[in-house]
């Protein structure tokens, strides 16, 4: 199911419903590749079902079970980012730098690890693999799995899951691939961080 319409004010307007726990300690995540969606549950009630961004077949997301060993909402890649020297910017790797340029990683707002290298953050969520193995979420829906999760949260990464037969078909946000980028001030600078929906719980 996509959501009506397209467009970045569509994608924008998306969003997914989530419910608080009880028991935080109860919360475990399960992901599945073929659908591409994720799912937050405490114990047998369903707190979140959002759809999601994996990894590309030469880079592959990770199978298997895992926890979430750390969070950081306002986390910056270490080798891939956005350059600038005062009047231009460019998309660059931190060792192709050009001199005297400034240099910042790229923003991947609501990060949960749960392998070295590899976690939950924000990012154009597309409607086929596409990442290099992280699990991408949709601008307004990452802080929401964010609330839920805390370190120690236990994550299954399949194919399938159980809750793929009731739980897949959910409104989906517009295909970001066609969608035109954030201009790369909006990467260098903080505003990436905020562009979101002030999160709403049940």
């Amino acid at each position: 199911m996509n959501a009506p319409g397209g467009g970045i004010k569509s994608y924008q307007a998306y969003d997914r419903p989530a419910t608080l726990p009880d028991n935080p300690n109860a919360v475990r995540v399960k992901v599945s590749l073929s659908k591409q969606r994720t799912y937050v549950m405490e114990g047998d009630r369903m707190l979140l079902v959002m759809p999601v961004s994996i990894g590309e077949a030469k880079t592959p997301t990770p199978t298997g079970n895992f926890r979430i060993y750390s969070k950081q909402a306002k986390r910056r890649a270490n080798s891939h980012g956005i350059a600038s020297n005062g009047s231009k910017m460019t998309r660059t790797k931190i060792g192709n730098t050009p001199s005297g340029w400034k240099f910042k990683g790229t923003p991947m707002p609501y990060w949960a690890e749960f392998k070295p290298a590899y976690g939950f953050h924000t990012g154009w969520v597309k409607h086929h693999p596409c990442t290099h193995g992280c699990i991408r979420m949709h601008e307004n829906v990452a802080p929401k799995f964010f609330r839920l999760i805390s370190e120690g949260t236990p994550l299954s990464i399949a194919y399938t899951q159980p809750e793929d037969a009731e739980h897949a078909n959910i409104p989906l946000p517009p295909d970001a691939g066609p969608l035109k980028d954030y201009p790369l001030e909006h990467y260098f600078g903080d505003g990436y961080f905020s562009r979101h929906k002030t999160p709403v719980f049940d």
